[in-house]
This record gives C-alpha cells, sequence and structure tokens, in this order.
C-alpha cells in the first residue's frame, strides 16, 4: 500500500522498512554477520560488569513470567520492551561496539536490541497459539535483512542532519531506526502501521547534555537502551492502531522541524539501501569513542620510542577532525569511565604509555595513575582541516588523527598519522579475523572455555547454519544457563 499524507522522510522510512524482497547484498550480508557476533560479544562482556548488571536486572524479584523475551548472556525473560533495553544497554555499555560517523554519530547495532526481543517475543508468542511447528519469517537471514534496515534507517538519517549541532543526541536516530522494525514485526509489514510508530518516534527528542561536562555518567551508556525500549512500546500502540502524527516533522512551530531543529529541514543524505552495512565502522581492538580510535593507534606506534622517556617529554601535538574537537577534546578533571572514554588525551596518554588501551583503563583504579594526566597536561589537540574534509567526504569517510611527541632536549618523534582506522570499510580484510578472536576473547573471558562457549563461537564460523536458525533458537542458544550466572 502507498501511505499518504505523512512527512516524505516519514512515508520513506515506512516504505523502505516494509519491503517484502532483501535489501542486502553480498557485502552487507557478510558484514552484518559481523555487527551481530560483534554486538553479542560486546554484550556478554558487558554482563560481567558489576555496573552493568544493576542495571538490566530485572525491575522485580524474579524473572518476567510471560513468554517475553531471553536476554543474552543471563537467565532472564523479561517482557518485550525491557529486554530490548537490557539487551541494547549490554551492548552499548562498554563503549565496544560498532559505530556510524557522518554529521551525526552513533552505533547502529544499538538497534538489535529491539530487533533480537520483539522477534524473539514474537514468534514464541505464535508457536503458543498456533503450535511449535509454525513456520514465520523469522529465521536468522530474515532478522540479519532487517538489522540492515535498521542500520541504513539511522546511517542515512545522519548523513546529512547534525542534530548534535542543536543539542539533541543521536539516540534519536536509534529510537526511529528501532521504532520502523519492530512496528514491521509486530504488524506483519503494514506501511501504515510503521509510518505511525515512526511519526510519533520522532516527538520523543532528547537531550546530549548527559555526554558532556560536568554532567558526563552512566546515562551515556544505558540511552540506547531507553531509546529501544521506548521504540517498542510506541511500535506496540501502533499495532494496536493508534493514529500517527502526519505531520510531526513539518507542522509549523509545533512540528520537529521547527520547535527542535531551528527550523531546518530533516532531510534523507541518499535513497535507503544498504550502504550503512557496506561502510560501518567497528571497534576492533580498543574500547573507546570512535573519532580517537586513530589517535591510539598512532600512540601505540610511537609506544616503543617513548615509553622509557615519558620523563623527558614537553608535548604531545594531536592533530584531529573538528567533531573530535567538541566531543573528545577534554581537559580537566575526568570524574568516571564514562569522561575517559570520551577524552582523546587520556586515551592517547594510556595508548603512550602501555602500548594498548582496555575497558579496565578506564576504570577509578587505572586512572590513578599519575603518568596519565602528567601527560595530558603536555597535549596540544588542534583541528587539520583536511582531516575535517575526509571526514564528510562520502568517497573516503576517513576518521584521521596524528600524534608526534616532543621532548625537553629538542628532538621529537616522527608525526604518526592514521587516516583510516582498523575497523574502516578499507581494513575489513585485517579486520575480520581479530573481529573473530575478538569475539573468542569476549566471550571467554566472560564464561570460560566449555560446551556454553563453544556453541557460541562455532556458530558464528558456519554462516549458512547461522541464516537457517530460527530467531527463538537463536536466542535459546544465549540464553545463560543458571549455572553459569556470573
Amino acid at each position: 500500500m502507498t501511505v499518504h499524507r505523512y512527512d516524505n522522510v516519514i512515508a520513506e522510512i515506512a516504505s523502505y522498512a516494509s519491503q517484502k524482497d532483501g535489501v542486502g547484498s553480498g557485502e552487507s550480508y557478510r558484514t552484518v554477520r559481523l555487527c551481530l557476533m560483534d554486538s553479542i560479544g560486546c554484550a556478554l562482556l558487558a554482563n560481567s560488569v558489576k555496573a552493568c548488571r544493576a542495571y538490566i536486572m530485572p525491575e522485580v524479584s524474579g524473572d518476567f513470567r510471560g513468554l517475553g523475551a531471553r536476554v543474552p548472556g543471563t537467565p532472564h525473560i523479561m517482557p518485550a520492551s525491557s529486554a530490548a533495553f537490557a539487551i541494547t544497554t549490554a551492548i552499548r555499555w562498554l563503549d565496544f561496539n560498532d559505530t556510524w560517523l557522518a554529521k551525526e554519530w552513533g552505533h547502529p547495532s544499538d538497534n538489535l536490541g529491539a530487533l533480537l526481543a520483539v522477534a524473539d517475543s514474537t514468534i514464541r508468542d505464535l508457536k503458543l497459539k498456533h503450535g511449535a511447528g509454525v513456520k514465520a519469517d523469522f529465521t536468522m537471514r530474515a532478522v540479519l535483512d532487517m538489522a540492515i534496515r535498521a542500520y541504513e534507517i539511522q546511517g542515512v538519517l545522519a548523513l546529512d542532519n547534525a542534530f548534535n549541532q542543536v543539542g539533541i543526541d543521536h539516540v534519536l536516530l536509534v529510537k526511529v531506526a528501532s521504532t520502523a522494525i519492530a512496528a514491521k514485526i509486530m504488524s506483519s509489514n503494514n506501511e501504515e502501521v510503521i509510518a505511525s510508530a515512526v511519526s510519533h518516534a520522532w516527538l520523543d527528542a532528547t537531550l546530549r547534555a548527559y555526554r558532556h561536562a560536568p554532567n558526563t555518567g552512566d546515562r551515556k551508556s544505558w540511552a540506547a537502551g531507553d531509546a529501544v525500549e521506548r521504540a517498542v512500546k510506541v511500535a506496540s500502540l501502533a499495532a494496536k492502531g493508534m493514529a500517527g502524527c502526519r505531520s510531526a516533522l513539518t507542522a509549523p512551530r509545533y512540528g520537529f522541524q521547527d520547535a527542535w531543529f531551528n527550523g531546518d529541514e530533516v532531510t534523507l543524505g541518499r535513497s535507503f539501501g544498504c550502504y550503512v552495512m557496506e561502510n560501518v565502522l567497528f571497534k576492533v581492538r580498543y574500547p573507546a569513542e570512535f573519532h580517537g580510535q586513530t589517535a591510539i593507534e598512532a600512540a601505540i606506534k610511537l609506544h616503543p620510542q617513548v615509553a622509557h622517556r615519558l620523563d623527558s617529554i614537553s608535548k604531545v601535538s594531536i592533530k584531529t577532525q573538528e567533531p573530535a574537537m567538541r566531543i573528545i577534546n577534554k581537559e580537566g578533571v575526568l570524574n568516571n569511565p564514562a569522561d575517559r572514554d570520551h577524552c582523546i588525551q587520556y586515551m592517547t596518554a594510556v595508548a603512550l604509555i602501555k602500548g594498548d588501551v582496555t575497558s579496565e583503563d578506564y576504570e577509578d583504579e587505572a586512572s590513578k595513575d599519575p603518568r596519565i594526566d602528567a601527560l595530558r597536561e603536555k597535549m596540544v589537540v588542534e583541528e587539520q582541516r583536511e582531516y575535517s574534509v575526509e571526514y564528510l567526504d562520502p568517497d573516503r569517510r576517513s576518521i584521521a588523527n596524528s600524534v608526534q611527541v616532543f621532548f625537553d632536549d629538542g628532538t621529537s618523534t616522527e608525526e604518526i598519522e592514521v587516516r583510516y582506522p582498523l575497523g574502516h570499510r578499507n581494513r575489513r580484510n585485517e579486520a575480520r579475523p581479530l573481529l573473530f578472536r575478538k569475539f573468542e576473547d569476549n566471550v571467554t573471558h566472560s564464561y570460560g572455555r566449555g560446551s556454553y562457549s563453544e556453541q557460541l563461537i562455532d556458530l558464528f564460523k558456519d554462516p549458512d547454519r547461522l541464516d537457517e536458525m530460527q530467531i527463538d533458537q537463536f536466542m535459546e542458544l544465549l540464553h545463560l544457563p543458571n549455572d553459569k550466572v556470573v
């Protein structure tokens, strides 16, 4: 059917989300399997972190007793909206999941919480009503196709619309994309329902004050979970017949564009397809805000030259792109891990000192190393205009940084420049085996070596078996046995 009278952007999203044929290329399907594997690994690792577990535990004593959805890496079953919150919060917690950078930024794998929870809950409900033999189109191949769409909706909206410039957080786009996909599942592809749900998602803009000093804190890690929880609830209401807000974007004075976006038009940077999945960025080795990934790589290359001369360093020069200047250029006191993993000076200092950066390096105990702040005080961060231009070039999409260290005796290291991080499409072949190793390390770090870990690792080495598996079987495999509870 054709959706009439909705704002063009809303109608385009609904039309794309409701397409019955698959939208992915061969490359996008190869990449989305990596995204799913990497996201699950990030979630399982985060489940071993006490602070994360405090947010994803059930709100009431005991598990939800309805069918609901399973939460990977836990024994919990929750209502779909609560499970979506828990899954996405775990994926996002360590700032180690995939990334998308354009005029707006974000993490497309944030959408997987909504997708996995709604798909699992829906097929379990269908089997209860119609018997275990029901053959709905909920193979993992279909789920992967929906993931490609969620990534595409979020990423294409990010290409030309800098919501951050007006103080709106990028989780708005997670909410929009997850709402579209959740409504697609709940309504069996009803385009009108999808449009209605998406229109309401646009009404829920979120301020990004919690990502910046002095307010940086845990909300940075659960904000996307909050967005997908809301997305599932809005999609559910639309599936029950809620009328849409047809000019949610363009209504004079009260619509999104006038009320939130300085009167500017929300535009689609390109037609929907699978561009975002093909170009998504992975955090392969370093859990840190993505605009600083190449600074870490450059600093690690310099580590052997400077680690034994830290006391004689006079200056550390970092040249970066404009977004990094706004997001992660931080001086002064850093209050918590959420502050530290969004500080280019902090991550670069750790890389120069250790030759590596891990999640533990952001914790309070590690931050007490006096060498870190001593180096931060000697850092000069400047925008390199060329890097900013290449960052926005759709044919290059570089995320460049350079690092150079100067010493008291007047000598210096060479300037190390890294234009494309390890997780970039240009380095996909290099990254692929390392992503598998990252997944294995995350799983075995959390649950040791044994049959549980081996089943998960083996599944992602067999793409045909993964594609053919039903979503509820997949979620059952990820559902943590009680004897493995951390």
